[in-house]
C-alpha cells in the first residue's frame, strides 16, 4: 500500500514487511497495491476479480439469527488453530483491564462508522451519491437508524443521565462502585439526574460530584455493562416484539441499499474473533453509550466484548490507542482498520499498520487476507 507523504515512516502492509506472516508470492495473487492517486490519499489493497456483492432483500432477513449469520457461521466453523472457544470467551468480568492472554499476538483496532457500518454517509447522502443510490431513501434510512440508536440508548442505557457524563471506557468509573446489589435499586428515584443537572457536575474539565453521586454514576455504567452482556446476542429480546420487527426490517433495508456492507465487515470480524491469538477492539468518535447502542443494533456484540469498546469523543483516537497499547502491551502486533485520517494519523504515531476501508472491495480484500491467513 502506498501511503500519503504526510506519513513517510510509519509501518504499512507490504509483502516484504510481513513476509513472516504469509507467502509473498501467494499473497500477490489476491492483492494488489494501488499507487497514489495524486490527491494525497492512500488506497487499501484491492481484491482482484472479485465477484459482485449480493444484496440482501428485506424478506430474506426475518429471523434474528439471520442478522447475525456471518458471526454464527464462523463461530460454528471455529478457528483453524482450534482456539475459537477461548477467543470468544475474552469478555472480562472481574478485572476492568486485565492483562492479555499469554498467547495474544495481534490486536485489530477498528473504526466504526464508514468502516464496519455505513451510517454517517447515509445521513449526509454522500453514500448514495458515490454508489448511485437513491439519496432521499438513503437519508431516510439513516434517520430511522439514528432514531432507533438514540431510543435504545435513552430507554435502556441511561443516555439521558449519562450524555453529559461521557466516559472513554465502560470501566472508567468502576472504582467508585461499591458492589451494591442493583436488582431492586431504583435508578428513576435515586436523584442522580437532578443533581447532575443542577450542579453541572459533568464538566469537560473532569470536575465531578461527591462520593455518593459518583457511586450512582458507577451504578449506571455497571447496569449498562450487564445489559450489554445479557442482550448482545439477543437484541430482539431487549427491544420487544414490535420494535424487533421494525429493527429487522430496517437492518434489511440498509443492507440492501449498501450492498451488504455490514455482512462483509462481519466476515472479517468473525475470523478474528475465532482466533485464540487475536482480538477485536473498537475505537469510535461516537460517545460511549450511543456507540454501545450501535454495536448492539448492528449485531456486533459477538465481535466486541464491551470492555473492548473505546470512545474517542473526549480524548481523541491517538490517546485511545495509547490506552489500548498500555492495556495489551508492546510485544504484539496492532493492526488499525479504518476509513479516516484520524485513525490513520493515530496509527502513524504508534507505528501501527493501517488498512484503509473506502469501498466494498477493501472489505473483501481484508476478508480474503484473513481467510487465507495472510494477516
Amino acid at each position: 500500500m502506498i501511503l500519503s507523504m504526510d506519513y513517510p515512516s510509519y509501518t504499512t502492509f507490504g509483502q516484504n514487511q510481513y513476509a513472516q506472516y504469509y507467502s509473498a508470492s501467494t499473497y500477490g495473487t489476491y492483492m494488489t497495491s494501488n499507487s497514489m492517486d495524486g490527491t494525497g490519499s492512500s488506497s487499501a489493497y484491492q481484491l482482484q476479480d472479485s465477484n459482485p456483492v449480493m444484496t440482501v432483500q428485506a424478506n430474506e432477513l426475518q429471523p434474528e439469527d439471520t442478522v447475525q449469520s456471518p458471526m454464527k457461521e464462523l463461530d460454528d466453523r471455529g478457528c483453524r488453530s482450534g482456539g475459537g472457544a477461548k477467543a470468544r470467551g475474552r469478555g472480562r468480568k472481574n478485572n476492568p483491564s486485565p492483562p492479555p492472554d499469554s498467547d495474544l499476538e495481534r490486536v485489530f483496532v477498528w473504526d466504526l462508522d464508514e468502516t464496519i457500518i455505513v451510517f454517517h454517509s447515509l445521513l449526509t447522502g454522500s453514500y448514495a451519491q458515490k454508489y448511485g443510490k437513491d439519496p432521499p431513501m438513503a437519508v431516510t434510512l439513516g434517520l430511522r437508524m439514528e432514531e432507533m440508536i438514540f431510543n435504545l440508548a435513552d430507554t435502556h442505557l441511561f443516555f439521558n443521565d449519562l450524555e453529559e457524563c461521557d466516559q472513554v471506557h465502560i470501566d472508567d468509573v468502576s472504582s467508585d462502585d461499591n458492589g451494591q446489589d442493583l436488582s431492586t435499586y431504583s435508578f428513576a428515584t435515586d436523584g442522580f439526574h437532578a443533581a447532575a443537572t443542577s450542579a453541572s457536575l459533568c464538566l469537560a474539565t473532569g470536575v465531578r460530584g461527591g462520593v455518593d453521586w459518583m457511586r450512582k454514576l458507577a451504578f449506571r455504567y455497571r447496569r449498562v455493562k450487564e445489559m450489554y452482556s445479557t442482550y448482545k446476542n439477543n437484541v430482539g429480546g431487549l427491544l420487544g416484539p414490535a420494535k424487533r420487527d421494525a429493527w429487522l426490517q430496517l437492518r434489511a433495508e440498509v443492507e440492501a441499499l449498501t450492498d451488504s456492507w455490514l455482512t462483509n465487515a462481519l466476515k472479517s470480524l468473525s475470523i478474528i474473533s475465532s482466533r485464540s491469538n487475536c482480538v477485536n477492539v473498537l475505537v469510535t468518535t461516537t460517545q460511549l453509550i450511543p456507540a454501545v447502542a450501535k454495536v448492539l443494533l448492528y449485531s456486533l456484540g459477538s465481535a466486541f466484548p464491551i470492555e473492548n469498546i473505546y470512545s474517542a469523543t473526549k480524548i481523541g483516537k491517538e490517546s485511545c490507542f495509547e490506552r489500548i497499547v498500555s492495556r495489551f502491551g508492546t510485544n504484539i502486533t496492532y493492526v488499525v482498520v479504518g476509513d479516516g485520517r484520524d485513525e490513520e494519523h493515530a496509527a502513524s504515531q504508534h507505528n501501527m499498520p493501517f488498512w484503509r476501508i473506502s469501498s466494498h472491495s477493501d472489505l473483501l480484500a481484508l476478508h480474503q487476507a484473513l481467510e487465507f491467513e495472510y494477516l
